[in-house]
């Protein structure tokens, strides 16, 4: 081409190259600065899901909302057929399954009884207490198809017309051993699940402590009673003041986190309610909001059981300056002062 040879002499003959396309040359830098942007947002989105994770439960129990309803919000309805007893006029009348997971010393007692005044819920207690009933999946399953046929009698049944019922279902009752087989289930049977913790787990380890004690102690004239109804028996209880392990307190309390969180992760594609014991003492109206979740007619739900241990945690605890030096300055230091 004419414009890319220069003459600079009769012997001389110098040909230049074509000049390279400016508009390539933006492409490729483009692509370049894309791919790398690619990467290193990867790189940041994997460091904060492994962050956030770290950190799921603590953030679900300080800062979660009050009531947390997942999936569907209509429970399913079910028409059992007994063996034992004949619904007779409640027959066409439907049912729904439940089960209240939490933990020992979590207020599930208390919660279950505000549940079972209401004249349509039969809430069976904790039927996996009993060993041979959670030694397999196999007698776990059976168990639980009795429940829901509403085959197991017990004070609580309202037999033919009850409308909804459940059962107390403690983490460490071979509820997280079968968590795979349990979530598929409830899915499968329609089984909603009732999430129950507590925000203060400094509260549940000296409940814990303190129970565990009158188990041996029988401080209310020789006999032992996880719950009481009267305000003389749960004064007399209260005066047993635990000494707690501050040197493995934090890791018990990080143990009791990861347990919770493993539980929500394992059973969060259930249809469950996420309740805390504090909040429900708090706002009595969350009591509507599981009758709403039950699809049950509201009712005012009431309890004959009573507190134990009220007021400040330094009452309770022997050795209280101890566990004050030790959640200082640490994540768990608000569990000093939270209260209710």
């Amino acid at each position: 081409m004419a414009e890319n040879i220069c003459f600079f002499n009769k012997d001389t003959l110098i040909l230049k190259p074509p000049k390279k396309s400016p508009l390539l040359l933006r492409m490729a830098v483009l692509m370049f600065a894309m791919v790398c942007s690619v990467y290193i947002c990867s790189i940041c989105v994997k460091q904060l899901n492994t962050h956030t994770r770290a950190r799921f439960l603590r953030v679900r129990i300080a800062d979660c909302p009050e009531l947390s309803i997942g999936l569907t919000k209509v429970p399913r309805e079910h028409y059992p057929r007994p063996k034992t007893f004949s619904r007779a006029e409640c027959f066409n009348n439907p049912v729904r399954f439940f089960a209240i997971v939490s933990m020992q010393r979590s207020g599930s007692g208390w919660f279950e009884s505000l549940l079972n005044s209401h004249v349509n819920v039969s809430s069976n207690g904790e039927v996996f207490s009993v060993l041979d009933r959670r030694r397999n999946i196999t007698t776990i399953v059976q168990t639980l198809d009795r429940i829901y046929n509403l085959d197991w009698l017990n004070s609580a049944s309202k037999n033919q017309c009850s409308a909804a019922v459940g059962f107390k279902w403690m983490l460490n009752q071979g509820l997280m051993q079968h968590h795979e087989e349990i979530a598929e289930y409830f899915n499968r049977r329609g089984v909603s699940t009732i999430f129950l913790f507590r925000r203060n787990l400094l509260r549940r380890v000296v409940s814990v402590l303190a129970n565990s004690y009158d188990r041996y102690a029988k401080m209310l004239n020789g006999t032992h009673k996880s719950h009481v109804h009267s305000l003389e028996e749960a004064n007399a209880l209260s005066k047993y003041k635990p000494v707690i392990n501050s040197t493995s307190l934090i890791s018990e309390l990080e143990g009791m986190e990861a347990t919770i969180s493993k539980s929500l992760e394992y059973f969060g594609n259930t249809r469950h309610l996420i309740l805390y014991y504090e909040d429900i003492i708090n706002n009595r109206t969350k009591l509507k909001d599981v009758q709403e979740f039950l699809n049950l007619p509201p009712m005012e739900l009431k309890s004959r059981q009573v507190k134990i241990h009220k007021g400040h945690l330094s009452d309770h605890i022997k050795n209280w300056e101890d566990v004050k030096a030790t959640l200082n300055g640490t994540v768990y230091e608000h569990l000093l002062h939270a209260d209710y």
